[in-house]
């Protein structure tokens, strides 16, 4: 009896297994990791900038020294963008991905205000360090807004996952504690028309 009982078993397992893993269970933690890696990948991105940031007021310093004002403020808005720590955990926190926005944000602003004062200087603007440089950072804001993009995709894929048959099912039970994750939104002076002054 105990011979056809244990294959019997085994059956039910395998039948169990297949069942589990088709039904979606795994559909869940897979998105949700993807989401954390591209989220991941935002943090590089705004790391590169960072560094960068150090050198190019640096060289911009050298040749622009009453401009100091300029100079403080990307220096404080760096600091303050760096200082801000957002780990996969937070990911569901509106509040810190505000904070977060807000500060890169600042440092973006602080950013483009420095590149414009290399306009009133034209022997900067043909100095080969400043146009490396300059060339790293746009290639890093171009980097930036590809991993925002990859990680906004990923955060809709997740949440959307977590309101969905059959995923909502576990959502709902085994995987209630996830939460939907923020994602990136537009600042508010992005959403405004640019005003052109001739």
């Amino acid at each position: 009896m105990t011979f056809f009982s244990r294959p019997r078993s085994l059956a039910v397992l395998a039948l169990i297994a297949v069942s589990v893993s088709a039904c979606g269970y795994n559909v869940i933690p897979t998105k949700q990791e993807a989401a954390k890696a591209a989220w991941a990948e935002v943090q590089n991105q705004y790391q590169r900038r960072a560094d960068l940031v150090p050198n190019l007021v640096a060289t911009v310093q050298g040749y622009a020294k009453q401009e100091k004002d300029v100079f403080v403020q990307v220096t404080e808005a760096r600091a303050k963008a760096t200082s801000i720590h957002i780990d996969a955990n937070d990911l569901s926190d509106p509040e810190k991905i505000k904070q977060l926005q807000d500060a890169q944000n600042a440092l973006s602003g602080a950013l483009g205000r420095l590149l414009a004062v290399s306009e009133n200087y034209p022997e900067l603007k043909s100095n080969q360090n400043f146009l490396a440089l300059q060339s790293q950072l746009e290639g890093t804001e171009n980097r930036i807004a590809v991993a925002r993009r990859d990680y906004i995709a990923a955060v809709q894929d997740f949440n959307t996952t977590l309101r969905t048959f059959p995923s909502v099912i576990w959502a709902q039970t085994v995987f209630r504690d996830d939460k939907p994750m923020v994602p990136f939104t537009a600042d508010t002076e992005a959403q405004s028309a640019p005003k052109v002054k001739f």
